[in-house]
């Protein structure tokens, strides 16, 4: 994304609503882009039409005509009823000239059965290139009606502007026929219209001295059928010039100076060539220059110095007063109306012959336009099927049209050579054009128009691909000998051995000859089926591009695809993080220390960062490193006035910002050792030496590590122990000292750069560290409430997930049931539930009808251990993860609603219908990347307690190796006490290597003689220390036999011992009396001096002795007594 976009998002969501009100205030009396006062735009409209404005596809009966379907009318049958009732009839109005329509209203034929229950809407200026309406979202069907009588009125939520509009019925009730009256509403429309023929412009010329103005604003609507042109180009006063152009797939936006190459700033649009109006805007605002196309919005950050408009020249490129436009062949061809620069109506002012506005060329100020007839292929069942013609029977055949398209592979065509006897098929093949074996052209499916022709003559067969475009006709030649249609195993007849097309054609010619498609739409010629004939049903799903974080898009005829390989994240929009948000997430899946990928807030904005995660302690450390953490010396010099280091960070703002909010504590140490390098020299005067900390850029830092925010002061001043007590830092003493702590305001952090002052006097020496940023604890992964009552519940406000929305947390529970969450609209909602102990409910309703993804587990979830839950919903599809099973996936459909409407409270816990609540606790509850904080909402909410204890039924297995899991109040820990083994999780083993004269001692207790003169002894915690039982756990790898590996002994002369015999067995000795003898257990397990790594376990408890080698364990108890090592020792 350029510079600076980042920077826009405030000023983004005001161009979207100043683009609403331009558009919304286009009708009436004011015209394109009038201002308040405008008329209301819902008058009726048919009523006063004449009859040669109805048209239909059929009609039942003279009765039955168009002309009888207006609204509340009885004339005739009462309205119009086709001849057949299917989906190939149409019903259409002339309005007489272009209007602003903004609503329609349908009713049933009077006194009948007959209505419609559901019908799409086509528009048109001409009455041909018709283009279907959609919502909104994306939606194109439209409800009709329940009955014969009422009238169902349904308001564009945006108006259209057209003279044409063609009724399509889709359903009708299935005990009548399709039958209508209409009635649309809206208002005259006004507007100045220019037409370029591709050799014309119109030059815009401002005053002599041009005032600067802090926004420029330039608005248009054009129209073309051709896939370049220039529509505009502005220059500046300091020779910068600026290009929109109309190229292939968008706009191509340019910047340029004279004396350089033209810069590319961004593309904008797709399938402008479709002969349909398009609006553009075009902003400065300072220096962010911000493009609309449609409503497709992108800014980008411009020079300093750009200045913005001198003269502005329209459909070509025109310089400094020449006649003769420049690029010529990339001129634009089409019509443009309502022309604004800032308030000025430049059409408005060439047709007055205005000085500043100028024509040059045949610029005329009506639009002519080109008519041709195109059809939509659909289906996977779409076909056109044309009659032969008598010069075919020589060998002679001629072929051509245009076609475009979004699939890689299709039939375009197929027809009999009934010379040779055979079939060819011209078919698209991986985005290449093929005839049989044989290949033209590549990347023919880029939803452009491509011209094909083809040319069949006797022996000869040749094809020619896209020749108007400029460029050399590809032509490949091939000898049929014959030409059979490829076998199919077990059927004698020859079937279609490609994919179907799904696209657009038009410009057919048979001979030379254009077929006429009307015809062929009024089934005088021809044969066809799932067809959409006069118009391009072409749409370009990846403009905008539903795929999130950078994501490409790429499509079909009917749906689209992300590709994520470039990011951190996944799903089919490219939506959730592929990552953790914390170290503290990692840990609890059982990680150790290295390095990971952090996505702070997971679906949200903020990009993954590789961070070093220490997990060595209790708690698990986020290292953020930059650019100077090693200790650095400072020499002194006469010359230098101070020395300043700045610190860049591994990670970026954003980055940083999150980590430090979410985290519990962050600290960054900040040591100055000093020779006559004085910080702050005097409590009250100007420090002489700061940092600069905090978000963004930071602010002036004068507190030194150990001490707090504001205060002036180092540690030692903080802690009254400074060497100088008239001073609060040891190095304001003017000596060799040091002053050296953690900061852990996290307000105050990162340090982001360091000023020493004090470095010019002779003898001054001083050096600096500054460690990484170190932060732990995530407060949004413990972030808890515990729900106590089936009638309680949290509210939060509405949750905004129009088109995708991704919902995760954790919970436990003893319950069998209960909502963990929902949120209503008028007709849309969306709820996740435990519908049973073993499943898990996400559903919704976008408008398409309720749908729900359902998990079900081969486990029990109300076992009080934490499970976590993950749903998403996005245009694409729906899933739900619980825990580690398979996801369940529901795709939406191509052509549905796509909006989650929503405007009630969130509910957590329950629902506002009172229905059964969830009874247990939820833990780390993000909506699209954003932790609602639970614990806050339960301290002021009846039934719900903040926080949710009892981690290690969940997490115990964590600690491994007789590790014992601890409670903690956020989180839990591993005591690895009694194992074998240290580090977060008890994972990492303590060994040491041996040679045979070689031990380790570990003394429990002293001698009295070696401690009598001293008053406390580190060790006095054991000076009763008498075992009734042990737990002894260790491994061992040794060549030798017989070797000791474990010897405890006491004052009273008793002890155990470990060992391996001189039979290679492992033995265990327990003298627990001193007057006793030994008694000696043999394990029976043999061989284990062969180098390999053996685990011993011993338990002993009382008289009760096993000792465990591996898997195999062996029970003992021995003949004593006593059952006591008293007073251990060693």
């Amino acid at each position: 994304m350029p510079a600076g976009t980042e920077r826009l998002a405030g000023i983004s969501a005001l161009l979207a609503s100043l683009l609403l009100l331009l558009l919304l205030g286009s009708c009436g009396t004011g015209g394109e882009g009038g201002g308040g006062g405008e008329e209301a735009c819902d008058s009726p409209l048919v009523g006063s039409l004449p009859p040669p404005s109805f048209r239909s596809s059929s009609q039942l009966t003279s009765s039955h005509g168009p002309v009888f379907a207006k609204v509340n009318r009885r004339e005739g049958a009462g309205g119009w009823s086709p001849l057949v009732s299917d989906r190939y009839q149409w019903f259409e109005v002339d309005l007489g000239r272009r209007t602003c329509i903004t609503a329609v209203a349908t009713q049933g034929r009077y006194g009948s059965s007959d209505w419609l229950t559901a019908y799409l809407l086509m528009f048109s200026d001409t009455g041909h290139n018709w283009r279907q309406h959609r919502q909104e979202d994306s939606f194109g069907a439209f409800p009709g009606n329940s009955n014969a009588d009422s009238v169902v009125k349904y308001k564009l939520k945006q108006p259209v502007i057209a003279r044409y509009l063609r009724l399509i019925p889709l359903d009708w009730n299935p005990s009548g026929r399709i039958g209508l009256r209409l009635e649309i509403y809206g208002c005259r429309y006004t507007s100045d219209v220019a037409n370029f023929d591709g050799s014309s412009s119109l030059v815009y010329r401002r005053s002599a001295r041009p005032s600067w103005k802090a926004m420029e604003v330039v608005s248009l609507k054009f129209k073309t059928h051709k896939n370049s042109g220039t529509l505009l180009h502005a220059e500046g006063k300091r020779d910068d010039s600026l290009t929109l152009e109309l190229y292939i797939r968008g706009f191509l936006h340019r910047s340029a100076n004279t004396k350089t190459p033209s810069i590319l700033l961004l593309a904008v649009g797709s399938l402008l060539d479709d002969q349909h109006w398009h609006h553009v805007k075009l902003q400065r605002l300072s220096t962010h220059l911000n493009l609309t196309v449609d409503k497709n919005t992108r800014q980008v950050h411009t020079p300093a110095d750009f200045y913005f408009l001198v003269q502005l020249s329209l459909g070509a490129v025109q310089s400094h007063g020449l006649q003769k436009p420049i690029l010529s062949n990339k001129n634009f061809h089409g019509c443009m109306e309502n022309l604004l620069y800032n308030d000025l109506n430049l059409i408005h002012l060439a047709k007055r012959n205005n000085h500043q506005a100028s024509v040059v060329g045949n610029v005329t100020f009506s639009c002519a336009e080109q008519v041709s007839v195109a059809v939509t292929f659909t289906h996977s069942q779409s076909f056109l099927q044309l009659p032969g013609l008598t010069s075919w029977s020589s060998g002679v055949v001629s072929m051509a049209l245009q076609f475009r398209t979004w699939n890689k592979a299709g039939l375009l065509l197929t027809f009999n050579l009934l010379q040779k006897g055979g079939t060819v098929w011209l078919y698209l093949s991986e985005g290449r054009l093929r005839l049989q074996i044989n290949k033209a052209g590549s990347g023919l499916n880029d939803g452009q128009w491509h011209y094909v022709e083809l040319n069949s003559r006797h022996d000869h067969l040749s094809i020619t691909v896209d020749t108007d475009e400029g460029g050399q006709p590809l032509i490949e030649c091939l000898v049929f000998p014959s030409l059979g249609c490829p076998a199919q195993e077990g059927s004698p007849q020859c079937k279609n051995p490609f994919k179907v097309f799904q696209g657009c054609m038009r410009l057919l010619t048979v001979d030379n000859q254009p077929v006429d498609l009307i015809k062929v739409q009024q089934r005088l010629l021809g044969k066809y089926s799932h067809l959409q004939i006069d118009m391009c049903g072409i749409t370009d799903r990846c403009s905008p591009s539903r795929c999130e974080h950078g994501g490409r898009c790429t499509q079909s005829w009917s749906t689209f695809h992300c590709n994520c390989s470039n990011g951190g994240y996944r799903g089919a929009t490219c939506h959730s993080s592929k990552y953790e948000k914390s170290c503290e997430v990692y840990k609890h899946k059982g990680n150790t220390s290295g390095y990971y990928h952090i996505d702070v807030d997971g679906s949200g904005p903020i990009k993954p960062q590789l961070i070093y995660c220490n997990m060595t302690e209790d708690v698990s450390w986020m290292v953020i490193r930059h650019n100077n953490t090693e200790l650095t010396r400072v020499h002194s010099s006469p010359d230098r006035h101070g020395h300043l280091a700045h610190f860049d960070y591994a990670s970026e703002e954003e980055q940083l910002a999150a980590v430090i909010s979410q985290s519990e504590r962050c600290e960054q140490e900040l040591s100055y050792l000093c020779r006559k390098s004085r910080i702050l020299n005097t409590p009250e005067g100007a420090p002489l030496a700061w940092w600069v900390g905090g978000a963004g850029p930071g602010e002036i830092q004068t507190h030194w590590g150990g001490a707090l925010p504001g205060s002036r002061q180092c540690a030692c001043g903080l802690q009254d122990n400074c060497l100088d007590s008239n001073h609060y830092c040891n190095c304001d003493a003017d000596l060799e000292a040091n002053d050296s702590g953690l900061l852990t305001h996290k307000g105050s952090l990162p340090v982001r750069s360091l000023v020493l002052g004090d470095i010019q006097r002779e003898g001054s020496e001083a050096a600096y560290r500054v460690g990484p940023l170190r932060c732990h604890g995530d407060r949004n992964f413990w972030n808890a409430a515990f729900f106590d009552k089936e009638t309680s519940y949290l509210h939060f406000p509405t949750f905004h997930g129009e088109l995708s929305a991704d919902i995760a947390f954790l919970f436990k529970t003893k319950s069998s049931s209960g909502v963990f969450l929902e949120n209503l609209g008028i007709k849309d909602f969306i709820r996740i539930e435990l519908r049973s102990a073993s499943e898990v409910v996400f559903s919704f309703d976008v408008g398409n009808g309720p749908l729900e993804v359902r998990v079900e587990t081969s486990v029990r979830l109300n076992d009080n251990r934490w499970h976590s839950i993950r749903a998403e919903r996005n245009v694409k599809e729906a899933s739900l993860r619980v825990d580690g099973f398979p996801a369940a996936v529901h795709e939406a459909p191509a052509d549905g609603h796509t909006q989650l409407q929503l405007n009630s409270q969130l509910f957590i816990g329950g629902t506002a219908s009172r229905q059964k609540g969830f009874l247990g606790c939820i833990r780390s509850l993000q909506l699209n990347g954003v932790t609602l904080d639970l614990e806050e909402r339960a301290k002021v909410t009846p039934g719900v307690r903040p926080g949710c204890p009892g981690h290690c039924s969940s997490y115990g297995s964590l600690c491994q190796n007789q590790g014992r899991c601890v409670e903690r109040v956020i989180g839990f820990s591993c005591d690895c006490d009694q194992s074998a083994y240290t580090g977060a999780f008890c994972h990492e083993e303590v060994s040491a290597s041996f040679k045979s004269s070689t031990s380790v001692a570990y003394k429990f207790k002293e001698s009295y003689e070696a401690k009598r003169n001293i008053s406390t002894s580190p060790f006095s915690i054991y000076s009763d220390l008498t075992l009734r039982g042990e737990n002894i756990s260790l491994s061992f790898r040794t060549s030798q036999c017989p070797a000791l590996l474990l010897y405890v002994n006491s004052f009273h002369r008793e002890y155990l011992a470990l060992l391996i015999n001189k039979h290679n067995e492992l033995e265990l000795r327990y003298k627990l009396h001193g007057s006793r003898d030994v008694e000696v257990m043999g394990s029976g397990v043999t061989n284990l001096a062969d180098g390999l790594l053996h685990t011993v376990t011993i338990r002993r408890l009382a008289d009760a002795v096993t000792v465990q080698v591996h898997t195999r364990t062996t029970h003992f108890t021995p003949c004593v007594t006593d059952h006591h090592i008293r007073k251990t020792k060693a």
